[in-house]
């Protein structure tokens, strides 16, 4: 599952820190998370981190976590439809979370400044934006709603929530994405019931930003400590 890797303070940017099932972090994307704009590894690394040690506990539930790389292709490709093959199974999901970013060079890779969460909830034909700089990124996420509408044959209403909780700097939005879609997945979608009418807004929720950079190293130094033990 995860494979140690030589100590950090011996790492070249490019150099793999730690691999966790299907994602790689390099020491460039560990330096991100400390204090600068997370990269499209990192996001990944935390949606596969939900999926393994959240999704898993609930068997039953049809929930996407869809990486950047597949959000950032389908916002740039005239026809969805043409991904289809690449793209999870939807016929059966319920909610789709999708990390948007304000890049629109297909030829640069990791570009972009910016970074905001899509929650599409197939069930309701809605599709929620959760902008930490609001109304940034609200084009390209109405965008992706669109391109959605038509990969699942059926309308989305696009709601922009403008009462998200916003960022203090402009390097934090990765991390506010990161948090966010831990708090909509587990606290809210995960622990309803089928009866439950769940409330989307994150008004009133505060997120901090420097606890969620904490909490993400964390996690990810004790997946490395974990693959060290099973080494030796």
């Amino acid at each position: 599952m995860n494979l140690p890797q030589p100590s950090q303070s011996h790492l070249s940017p490019d150099d793999a820190y730690l691999s966790y099932y299907d994602v790689r972090l390099t020491k460039e994307d560990l330096d991100t998370l400390k204090d600068d704009w997370l990269t499209d590894n990192c996001i990944a690394f935390w949606e596969e981190y939900l999926e393994r040690e959240e999704l898993v506990k609930y068997p039953n539930s049809h929930i996407v976590l869809l990486r950047p790389s597949m959000a950032f292709m389908l916002m740039q490709t005239p026809d969805p439809l043409t991904l289809k093959e690449a793209l999870p199974n939807f016929s059966k999901t319920t909610h789709i979370f999708l990390p948007i970013n304000d890049c629109h060079d297909v030829e640069r890779a990791e570009g972009g400044s910016h970074w905001s969460l899509l929650l599409v909830s197939v069930i309701d034909g809605v599709a929620f934006h959760y902008d930490s700089l609001n109304p940034s990124n609200f084009n390209e996420a109405e965008k992706v709603t669109g391109q959605m509408s038509q990969l699942l044959g059926r309308p989305l209403k696009f709601i922009d929530l403008e009462d998200s909780p916003q960022q203090e700097n402009g390097s934090d939005c990765g991390v506010f994405v990161c948090m966010q879609m831990r708090h909509l997945l587990v606290k809210r979608l995960l622990s309803a019931t089928a009866k439950d009418k769940v409330k989307m807004s994150m008004v009133g929720k505060t997120v901090i930003a420097a606890a969620g950079r904490k909490e993400m190293l964390k996690v990810i130094e004790g997946f490395r400590r974990e693959g060290e033990r099973r080494r030796s």
